[in-house]
């Protein structure tokens, strides 16, 4: 993995090992479409076909009342400037959580083995879990809302309001 802000090099055993498997499960769960559409993205592959090509995704975290636009794939959270965003707090990680923005306009938050743990709605994330506009995250004591009116909504939730594990 090219990607800065998924090396585990600055982790002492065993969290090193944690970490990887967190990072495991995270780019298995990106699926085809999403990885290609993030590799041209990135500039290390040509644009994909019109077909492939999702409708307008509009995802976004709000912080402290700013918006901060989020890219297909995989978007990096946690205090090391390298992140796709940094958050300025001590109780976060320095690779502390990741937001997936699928192709296929499902978007979801994987913890990365922090020590504190991310919270989505006040309850602890333990997988990967989808996400709908309005849920907070919880990275330290930072609070980042997300907002997606383009994001799919389905199979998220619970009638007791808890998120569900995907």
């Amino acid at each position: 993995m090219t990607d800065p802000a998924l090396q585990s090099v600055h982790l002492e055993l065993p969290r090193r090992e944690e970490f990887r498997r967190a990072r495991d499960v995270l780019f298995a769960s990106r699926g085809n479409q999403t990885v290609c559409l993030e590799s041209a993205e990135r500039g290390f592959a040509p644009p994909p076909p019109p077909e492939m090509a999702p409708s307008v995704v509009d995802a976004q975290v709000v912080i402290d009342g700013k918006p901060q636009l989020l890219k297909v794939g995989v978007n990096t959270i946690g205090r090391l400037p390298d992140n796709d965003l940094v958050v300025h707090d001590a109780h976060a990680s320095r690779r502390h959580c990741a937001i997936i923005v699928h192709a296929s306009r499902v978007c979801e938050v994987h913890d990365m083995a922090s020590k504190n743990g991310t919270y989505l709605n006040g309850a602890k994330v333990s997988g990967p879990t989808r996400l709908k506009s309005g849920d907070e995250i919880s990275v330290g004591e930072f609070r980042l809302v997300f907002v997606a009116p383009g994001c799919s909504l389905s199979g998220h939730g619970s009638a007791d309001g808890h998120t569900q594990k995907i």
